[in-house]
């Protein structure tokens, strides 16, 4: 696991992410109890969120959370060990700015052939992030004063059904 000011350094050490138009790095379903499948590819519906994920298997699912994007470098950081950034559990890992600046609430993404949409609620780190990748991490990503960056990823909807494969395309809709 990192420390706090190691995450921070790396971070900074980084290149900034690209802005509007990027890629899918990895496509994560969610199965339970902690399973994370990583899929070649995914179906993506207004119904289902991204098709074979728990999401859907929620008493009330609420479309605010149907599917989250976290950015892959910091998934790459926050990973050590036997715990992959995939581990993070996020549907999809991108190579793409997902700050407030680059994408505010509202804004579009089209993720492969599916578009989704940036929901108002905060995507935030919770107690089983800290188990897998250390209270550090969990400081570091929700951290107050970068929260604009949006460190742990970004809530969306489906507003268009679709299919992503890693290696595709994720363009900011205009």
């Amino acid at each position: 696991m990192h420390s706090f000011d190691d995450l921070q350094a790396r971070w900074d050490a980084a290149p900034n992410p690209p802005a509007g138009a990027g890629t899918v790095a990895f496509i994560v379903l969610r199965k339970g109890g902690g399973v994370h499948e990583t899929p070649g590819e995914a179906a993506i519906t207004v119904e289902d969120g991204v098709v074979g994920d728990r999401w859907t298997i929620r008493d009330d699912p609420e479309r605010n959370y149907q599917i989250t994007l976290m950015n892959r470098t910091i998934a790459d950081l926050i990973a050590h060990g036997d715990c992959p950034g995939y581990d993070a559990g996020d549907n999809f890992l991108v190579d793409l700015d997902l700050s407030e600046a680059a994408l505010p609430v509202g804004a579009q993404i089209r993720v492969g052939t599916a578009v989704l949409e940036v929901t108002p609620d905060p995507h935030m780190g919770c107690k089983d992030f800290a188990a897998r990748f250390g209270q550090d991490a969990l400081r570091w990503i929700n951290w107050k004063d970068n929260r604009a960056e949006r460190r742990r990823g970004v809530n969306c909807r489906v507003v268009e059904p679709g299919v992503a494969k890693i290696g595709d395309a994720v363009v900011v809709v205009d």
